[in-house]
């Protein structure tokens, strides 16, 4: 099964590398391992384990190896760099994001509470919880339930997060947790009196110049959407709507997952973390949003960026102890290393056209091991 490969990453960037001398005469990017992670990647689309992948390697000072491979579907138009990738749970930083820059205006505090923001949760166990615990997934509340299935409007199911039975006492335990995340988009639009996709827009978009990044996207956009599952419950193939059936019944915009993006988009996100951020967050926010906060506990993370476990890393050991990311059900993920100032972007669609394939955890880590 052959896959057309390309690995110059279009005009802009292109010259971009040029001028950083880490191109050459024939227009593609040069870096340790490029060519064993095409190789990686290609021999994961001939297992079919995605139709298509797109990647980029590089630091603060922009990509040193990037390109894209296969296809938007199986049988279907070629990737072009242009492709609208759901991103998944890579949403969840980049609502992170949004908190932490809410946290420096002053309009809420990782202290703060869910009863404090929202009323609708004031009579339940859900007030207590702080933004901090959600932020760092130690808020007991549960992960990964298909609230979709018995919940099939926006106001049952959000009303059904708060009689959401907790799992634990906030902060004894790491349990990944969509549905804190869920609040947290919640919360983030009371604190600001905005909608999540405004929010997004003007606190990280904007500031980083990411055109093409963004909830539901428009119908003219969903020609180049990347397709996703084949959906039992929707009864049809996922293309350019939210794959993740949570979010499609809060209206596509969810703080756990929704968010679309290109390759340069995402790519810019990474460039921008590995720089500090510093267009989105002042110094000392970066520093508390990207350091561990739940050594002692049972996994690392950070103020919604996972760290790097010893154990179980979805980017192998390449990657070093300081090291943080995020990865999404779909196939995606984005990783950040402040000790060598590097990051590594991967985009695939590993659910196209069932999320029952299994090699996605082995093949990303391969991939890593590579941009090592």
């Amino acid at each position: 099964m052959s896959a057309a490969v390309n690995t110059a990453g279009g005009p802009e960037v292109e010259q971009a590398m040029v001028e950083r001398g880490t191109v050459q005469a024939s227009g593609r990017a040069h870096a340790p391992g490029g060519k064993k992670r095409v190789e990686v990647l290609a021999e994961g689309r001939a297992r079919q384990l995605y139709s298509g992948a797109a990647w980029s390697i590089g630091s603060a000072q922009g990509p040193v190896d990037r390109g894209w491979l296969g296809a938007r579907s199986w049988g279907g138009a070629e990737l072009d760099g242009t492709d609208l990738w759901d991103l998944a749970s890579v949403t969840k930083p980049v609502v992170g994001l949004v908190v932490m820059a809410l946290a420096d205006g002053g309009a809420l505090s990782p202290a703060d509470t869910v009863g404090a923001h929202l009323p609708r949760f004031r009579d339940t166990d859900k007030a207590p919880l702080t933004v901090a615990d959600l932020l760092t997934h130690t808020s007991g509340l549960p992960g990964q339930v298909p609230m979709y299935r018995s919940h099939p409007t926006r106001e049952s199911l959000l009303s059904a997060l708060g009689t959401l039975p907790l799992r634990s006492a906030p902060g004894q335990r790491v349990e990944y947790s969509s549905q804190g995340f869920m609040l947290l988009g919640l919360i983030a639009e009371h604190a600001a009196g905005q909608g999540l996709d405004a929010l997004v827009a003007e606190l990280v978009c904007r500031p980083l110049g990411l055109e093409d990044t963004g909830f539901a996207p428009a119908a003219a956009d969903r020609m180049r959407a990347v397709a996703t599952e084949e959906c039992p419950w929707r009864g049809r193939t996922v293309v350019g709507e939210v794959h993740d059936e949570n979010a499609a019944v809060l209206g596509g915009i969810a703080g756990h997952a929704g968010l679309f993006a290109t390759l340069a988009d995402t790519e810019r996100l990474a460039i921008a973390m590995a720089g500090g951020a510093r267009e989105l967050l002042r110094p000392e926010t970066f520093s508390l949003m990207t350091a561990p906060h739940t050594d002692g506990l049972n996994l690392r993370r950070g103020l919604a960026w996972q760290g790097q476990d010893p154990v179980g890393s979805p980017v192998g050991p390449s990657f070093g102890p300081a090291s943080y990311g995020h990865t999404g059900f779909t196939g995606t993920s984005l990783w950040i290393d402040p000790d060598t100032g590097r990051y590594a972007v991967l985009l695939t669609n590993r659910v196209h056209p069932t999320r029952e394939v299994s090699g996605i955890a082995e093949l990303r880590r391969e991939f890593h091991s590579a941009a090592g």
